[in-house]
């Protein structure tokens, strides 16, 4: 039986997380899981989940590293399910994105869906991320200019195996996943978008290396790739 586990990172999200929960809610089985590790929220994303009541919602605490990679890292180590899918606190799933997803895994080990850019008001800003990125399979051309966004990433959960844990050098969990993946399984792209991928401007997780200068992205690619090598010839 498949059974969903959603993990989903959160850090002060007060101001949308009820809509994005309420979008994923709607999609899970009563079997499924949304786990959702929480990196020492001040506003009210704690309560809010809290009053909403649903015992599909596990509230944990991140006691790793500190920051978005950490706490997704928290997330999927608590996963039970077999199917393993990354929600950001701030987006909006679309009504099939879950049956698509699981329809898709059975002959793929990552499926990475495309999604429309919008704003906080829903308006639109690019309604394919995959155009507006150039996104594609493949490994050498995903360690040059990434395509995998962790909000658009589901899996099997017996990547974690090979994927947990992250080692400390590596800044974006998604990046190295799918770069993982891609190298070690099977990845399929699918170019209809499955989500509301919502930018305002204070996103705790930034799309792609946004203010990194030119040395920097170049020692994480290097980076990458040594602990890639590493992983996969244990």
């Amino acid at each position: 039986m498949t059974q969903i586990s959603v993990c989903m990172a959160t850090f002060n999200g007060e101001k949308f997380i009820q809509k994005q929960v309420k979008s994923i809610l709607v999609q899970l089985g009563q079997e499924d899981e949304l786990i959702v590790s929480d990196d020492s929220s001040t506003d009210n994303t704690l309560a809010i989940l809290e009053k909403l009541a649903d015992k599909r919602i596990k509230i944990t605490f991140n006691d790793g590293r500190p920051g978005p990679v950490g706490n997704f890292e928290q997330a999927m180590k608590r996963a039970r399910g077999n199917i393993i899918i990354l929600s950001d606190q701030d987006d909006v799933w679309l009504p099939d994105k879950v049956n698509t997803i699981r329809y898709l895994l059975q002959s793929a080990d990552l499926v990475l869906s495309d999604c429309r850019v919008v704003d906080e008001n829903d308006g639109m800003l690019y309604p394919s991320f995959f155009s507006h990125r150039n996104s594609q399979p493949g490994f050498w051309y995903n360690l040059y200019k990434n395509s995998y966004v962790g909000c658009c990433m589901a899996f099997r959960a017996e990547i974690l195996t090979y994927a947990l844990p992250i080692p400390a050098s590596i800044h974006m969990h998604d990046w190295w996943i799918g770069l993982l993946v891609e190298a070690k399984g099977k990845t399929h792209f699918h170019s209809k978008p499955l989500i509301n991928y919502v930018r305002h401007g204070s996103n705790a997780s930034p799309t792609g290396e946004t203010g990194y200068d030119f040395p920097k992205r170049l020692r994480n690619r290097f980076t990458l790739l040594w602990y890639i090598i590493k992983r996969l010839i244990k």
